[in-house]
């Protein structure tokens, strides 16, 4: 039976028929795998959590400053309040962060590329490295809000 062109698996004339379901869909995964579209997605992919590594980088280098600019404010105004405070720690852990998320990426990358390459490539599994991104994320600031409603 052909509907739409495309040949399926007839139980009492396989051979006159052609490829079953399965040769079928095997030939369309590979097919997609070699698609440009999607070497070009997984590298758009790549270079958003190249950003994301970047943003977290560059807003935690801001955090950082911004508690040594209120420090010199305090030295300023003879208010004697010298700590460094969190806004150091929760500068410096972003950054770390962002390091982290770089090189994550980047070996995710290089995996995914591989995979998809071989054939292994496995559609819609999770992103661990997103996970783990928005729970150290979320941990900071639970960090920052109780430090900020305890130091009042």
């Amino acid at each position: 039976m052909t509907r739409i062109g495309i040949t399926t698996r007839d139980p009492t004339n396989n051979a006159r028929l052609g490829r079953t379901v399965d040769e079928m869909e095997q030939e369309r995964l590979a097919v997609q795998e070699q698609d440009p579209r999607v070497y070009l997605a997984v590298e758009r992919t790549f270079l958003a959590w190249i950003r994301t590594g970047l943003a977290l980088m560059g807003f935690g280098f801001v955090v950082a400053r911004f508690g040594l600019f209120l420090r010199e404010l305090g030295v300023a105004s003879d208010n004697g309040n010298e700590s460094p405070g969190v806004s150091l720690w929760a500068g410096t852990a972003l950054v770390c962060i962002g390091v982290i998320v770089d090189v994550a990426c980047s070996v995710r990358y290089i995996r995914t590329i591989r995979e998809l390459n071989s054939g292994r490539y496995a559609v819609g599994r999770a992103s661990a490295l997103g996970i783990a991104l928005a729970a150290m994320l979320a941990l900071i600031g639970i960090a920052v809000s109780s430090y900020l409603m305890v130091m009042r």
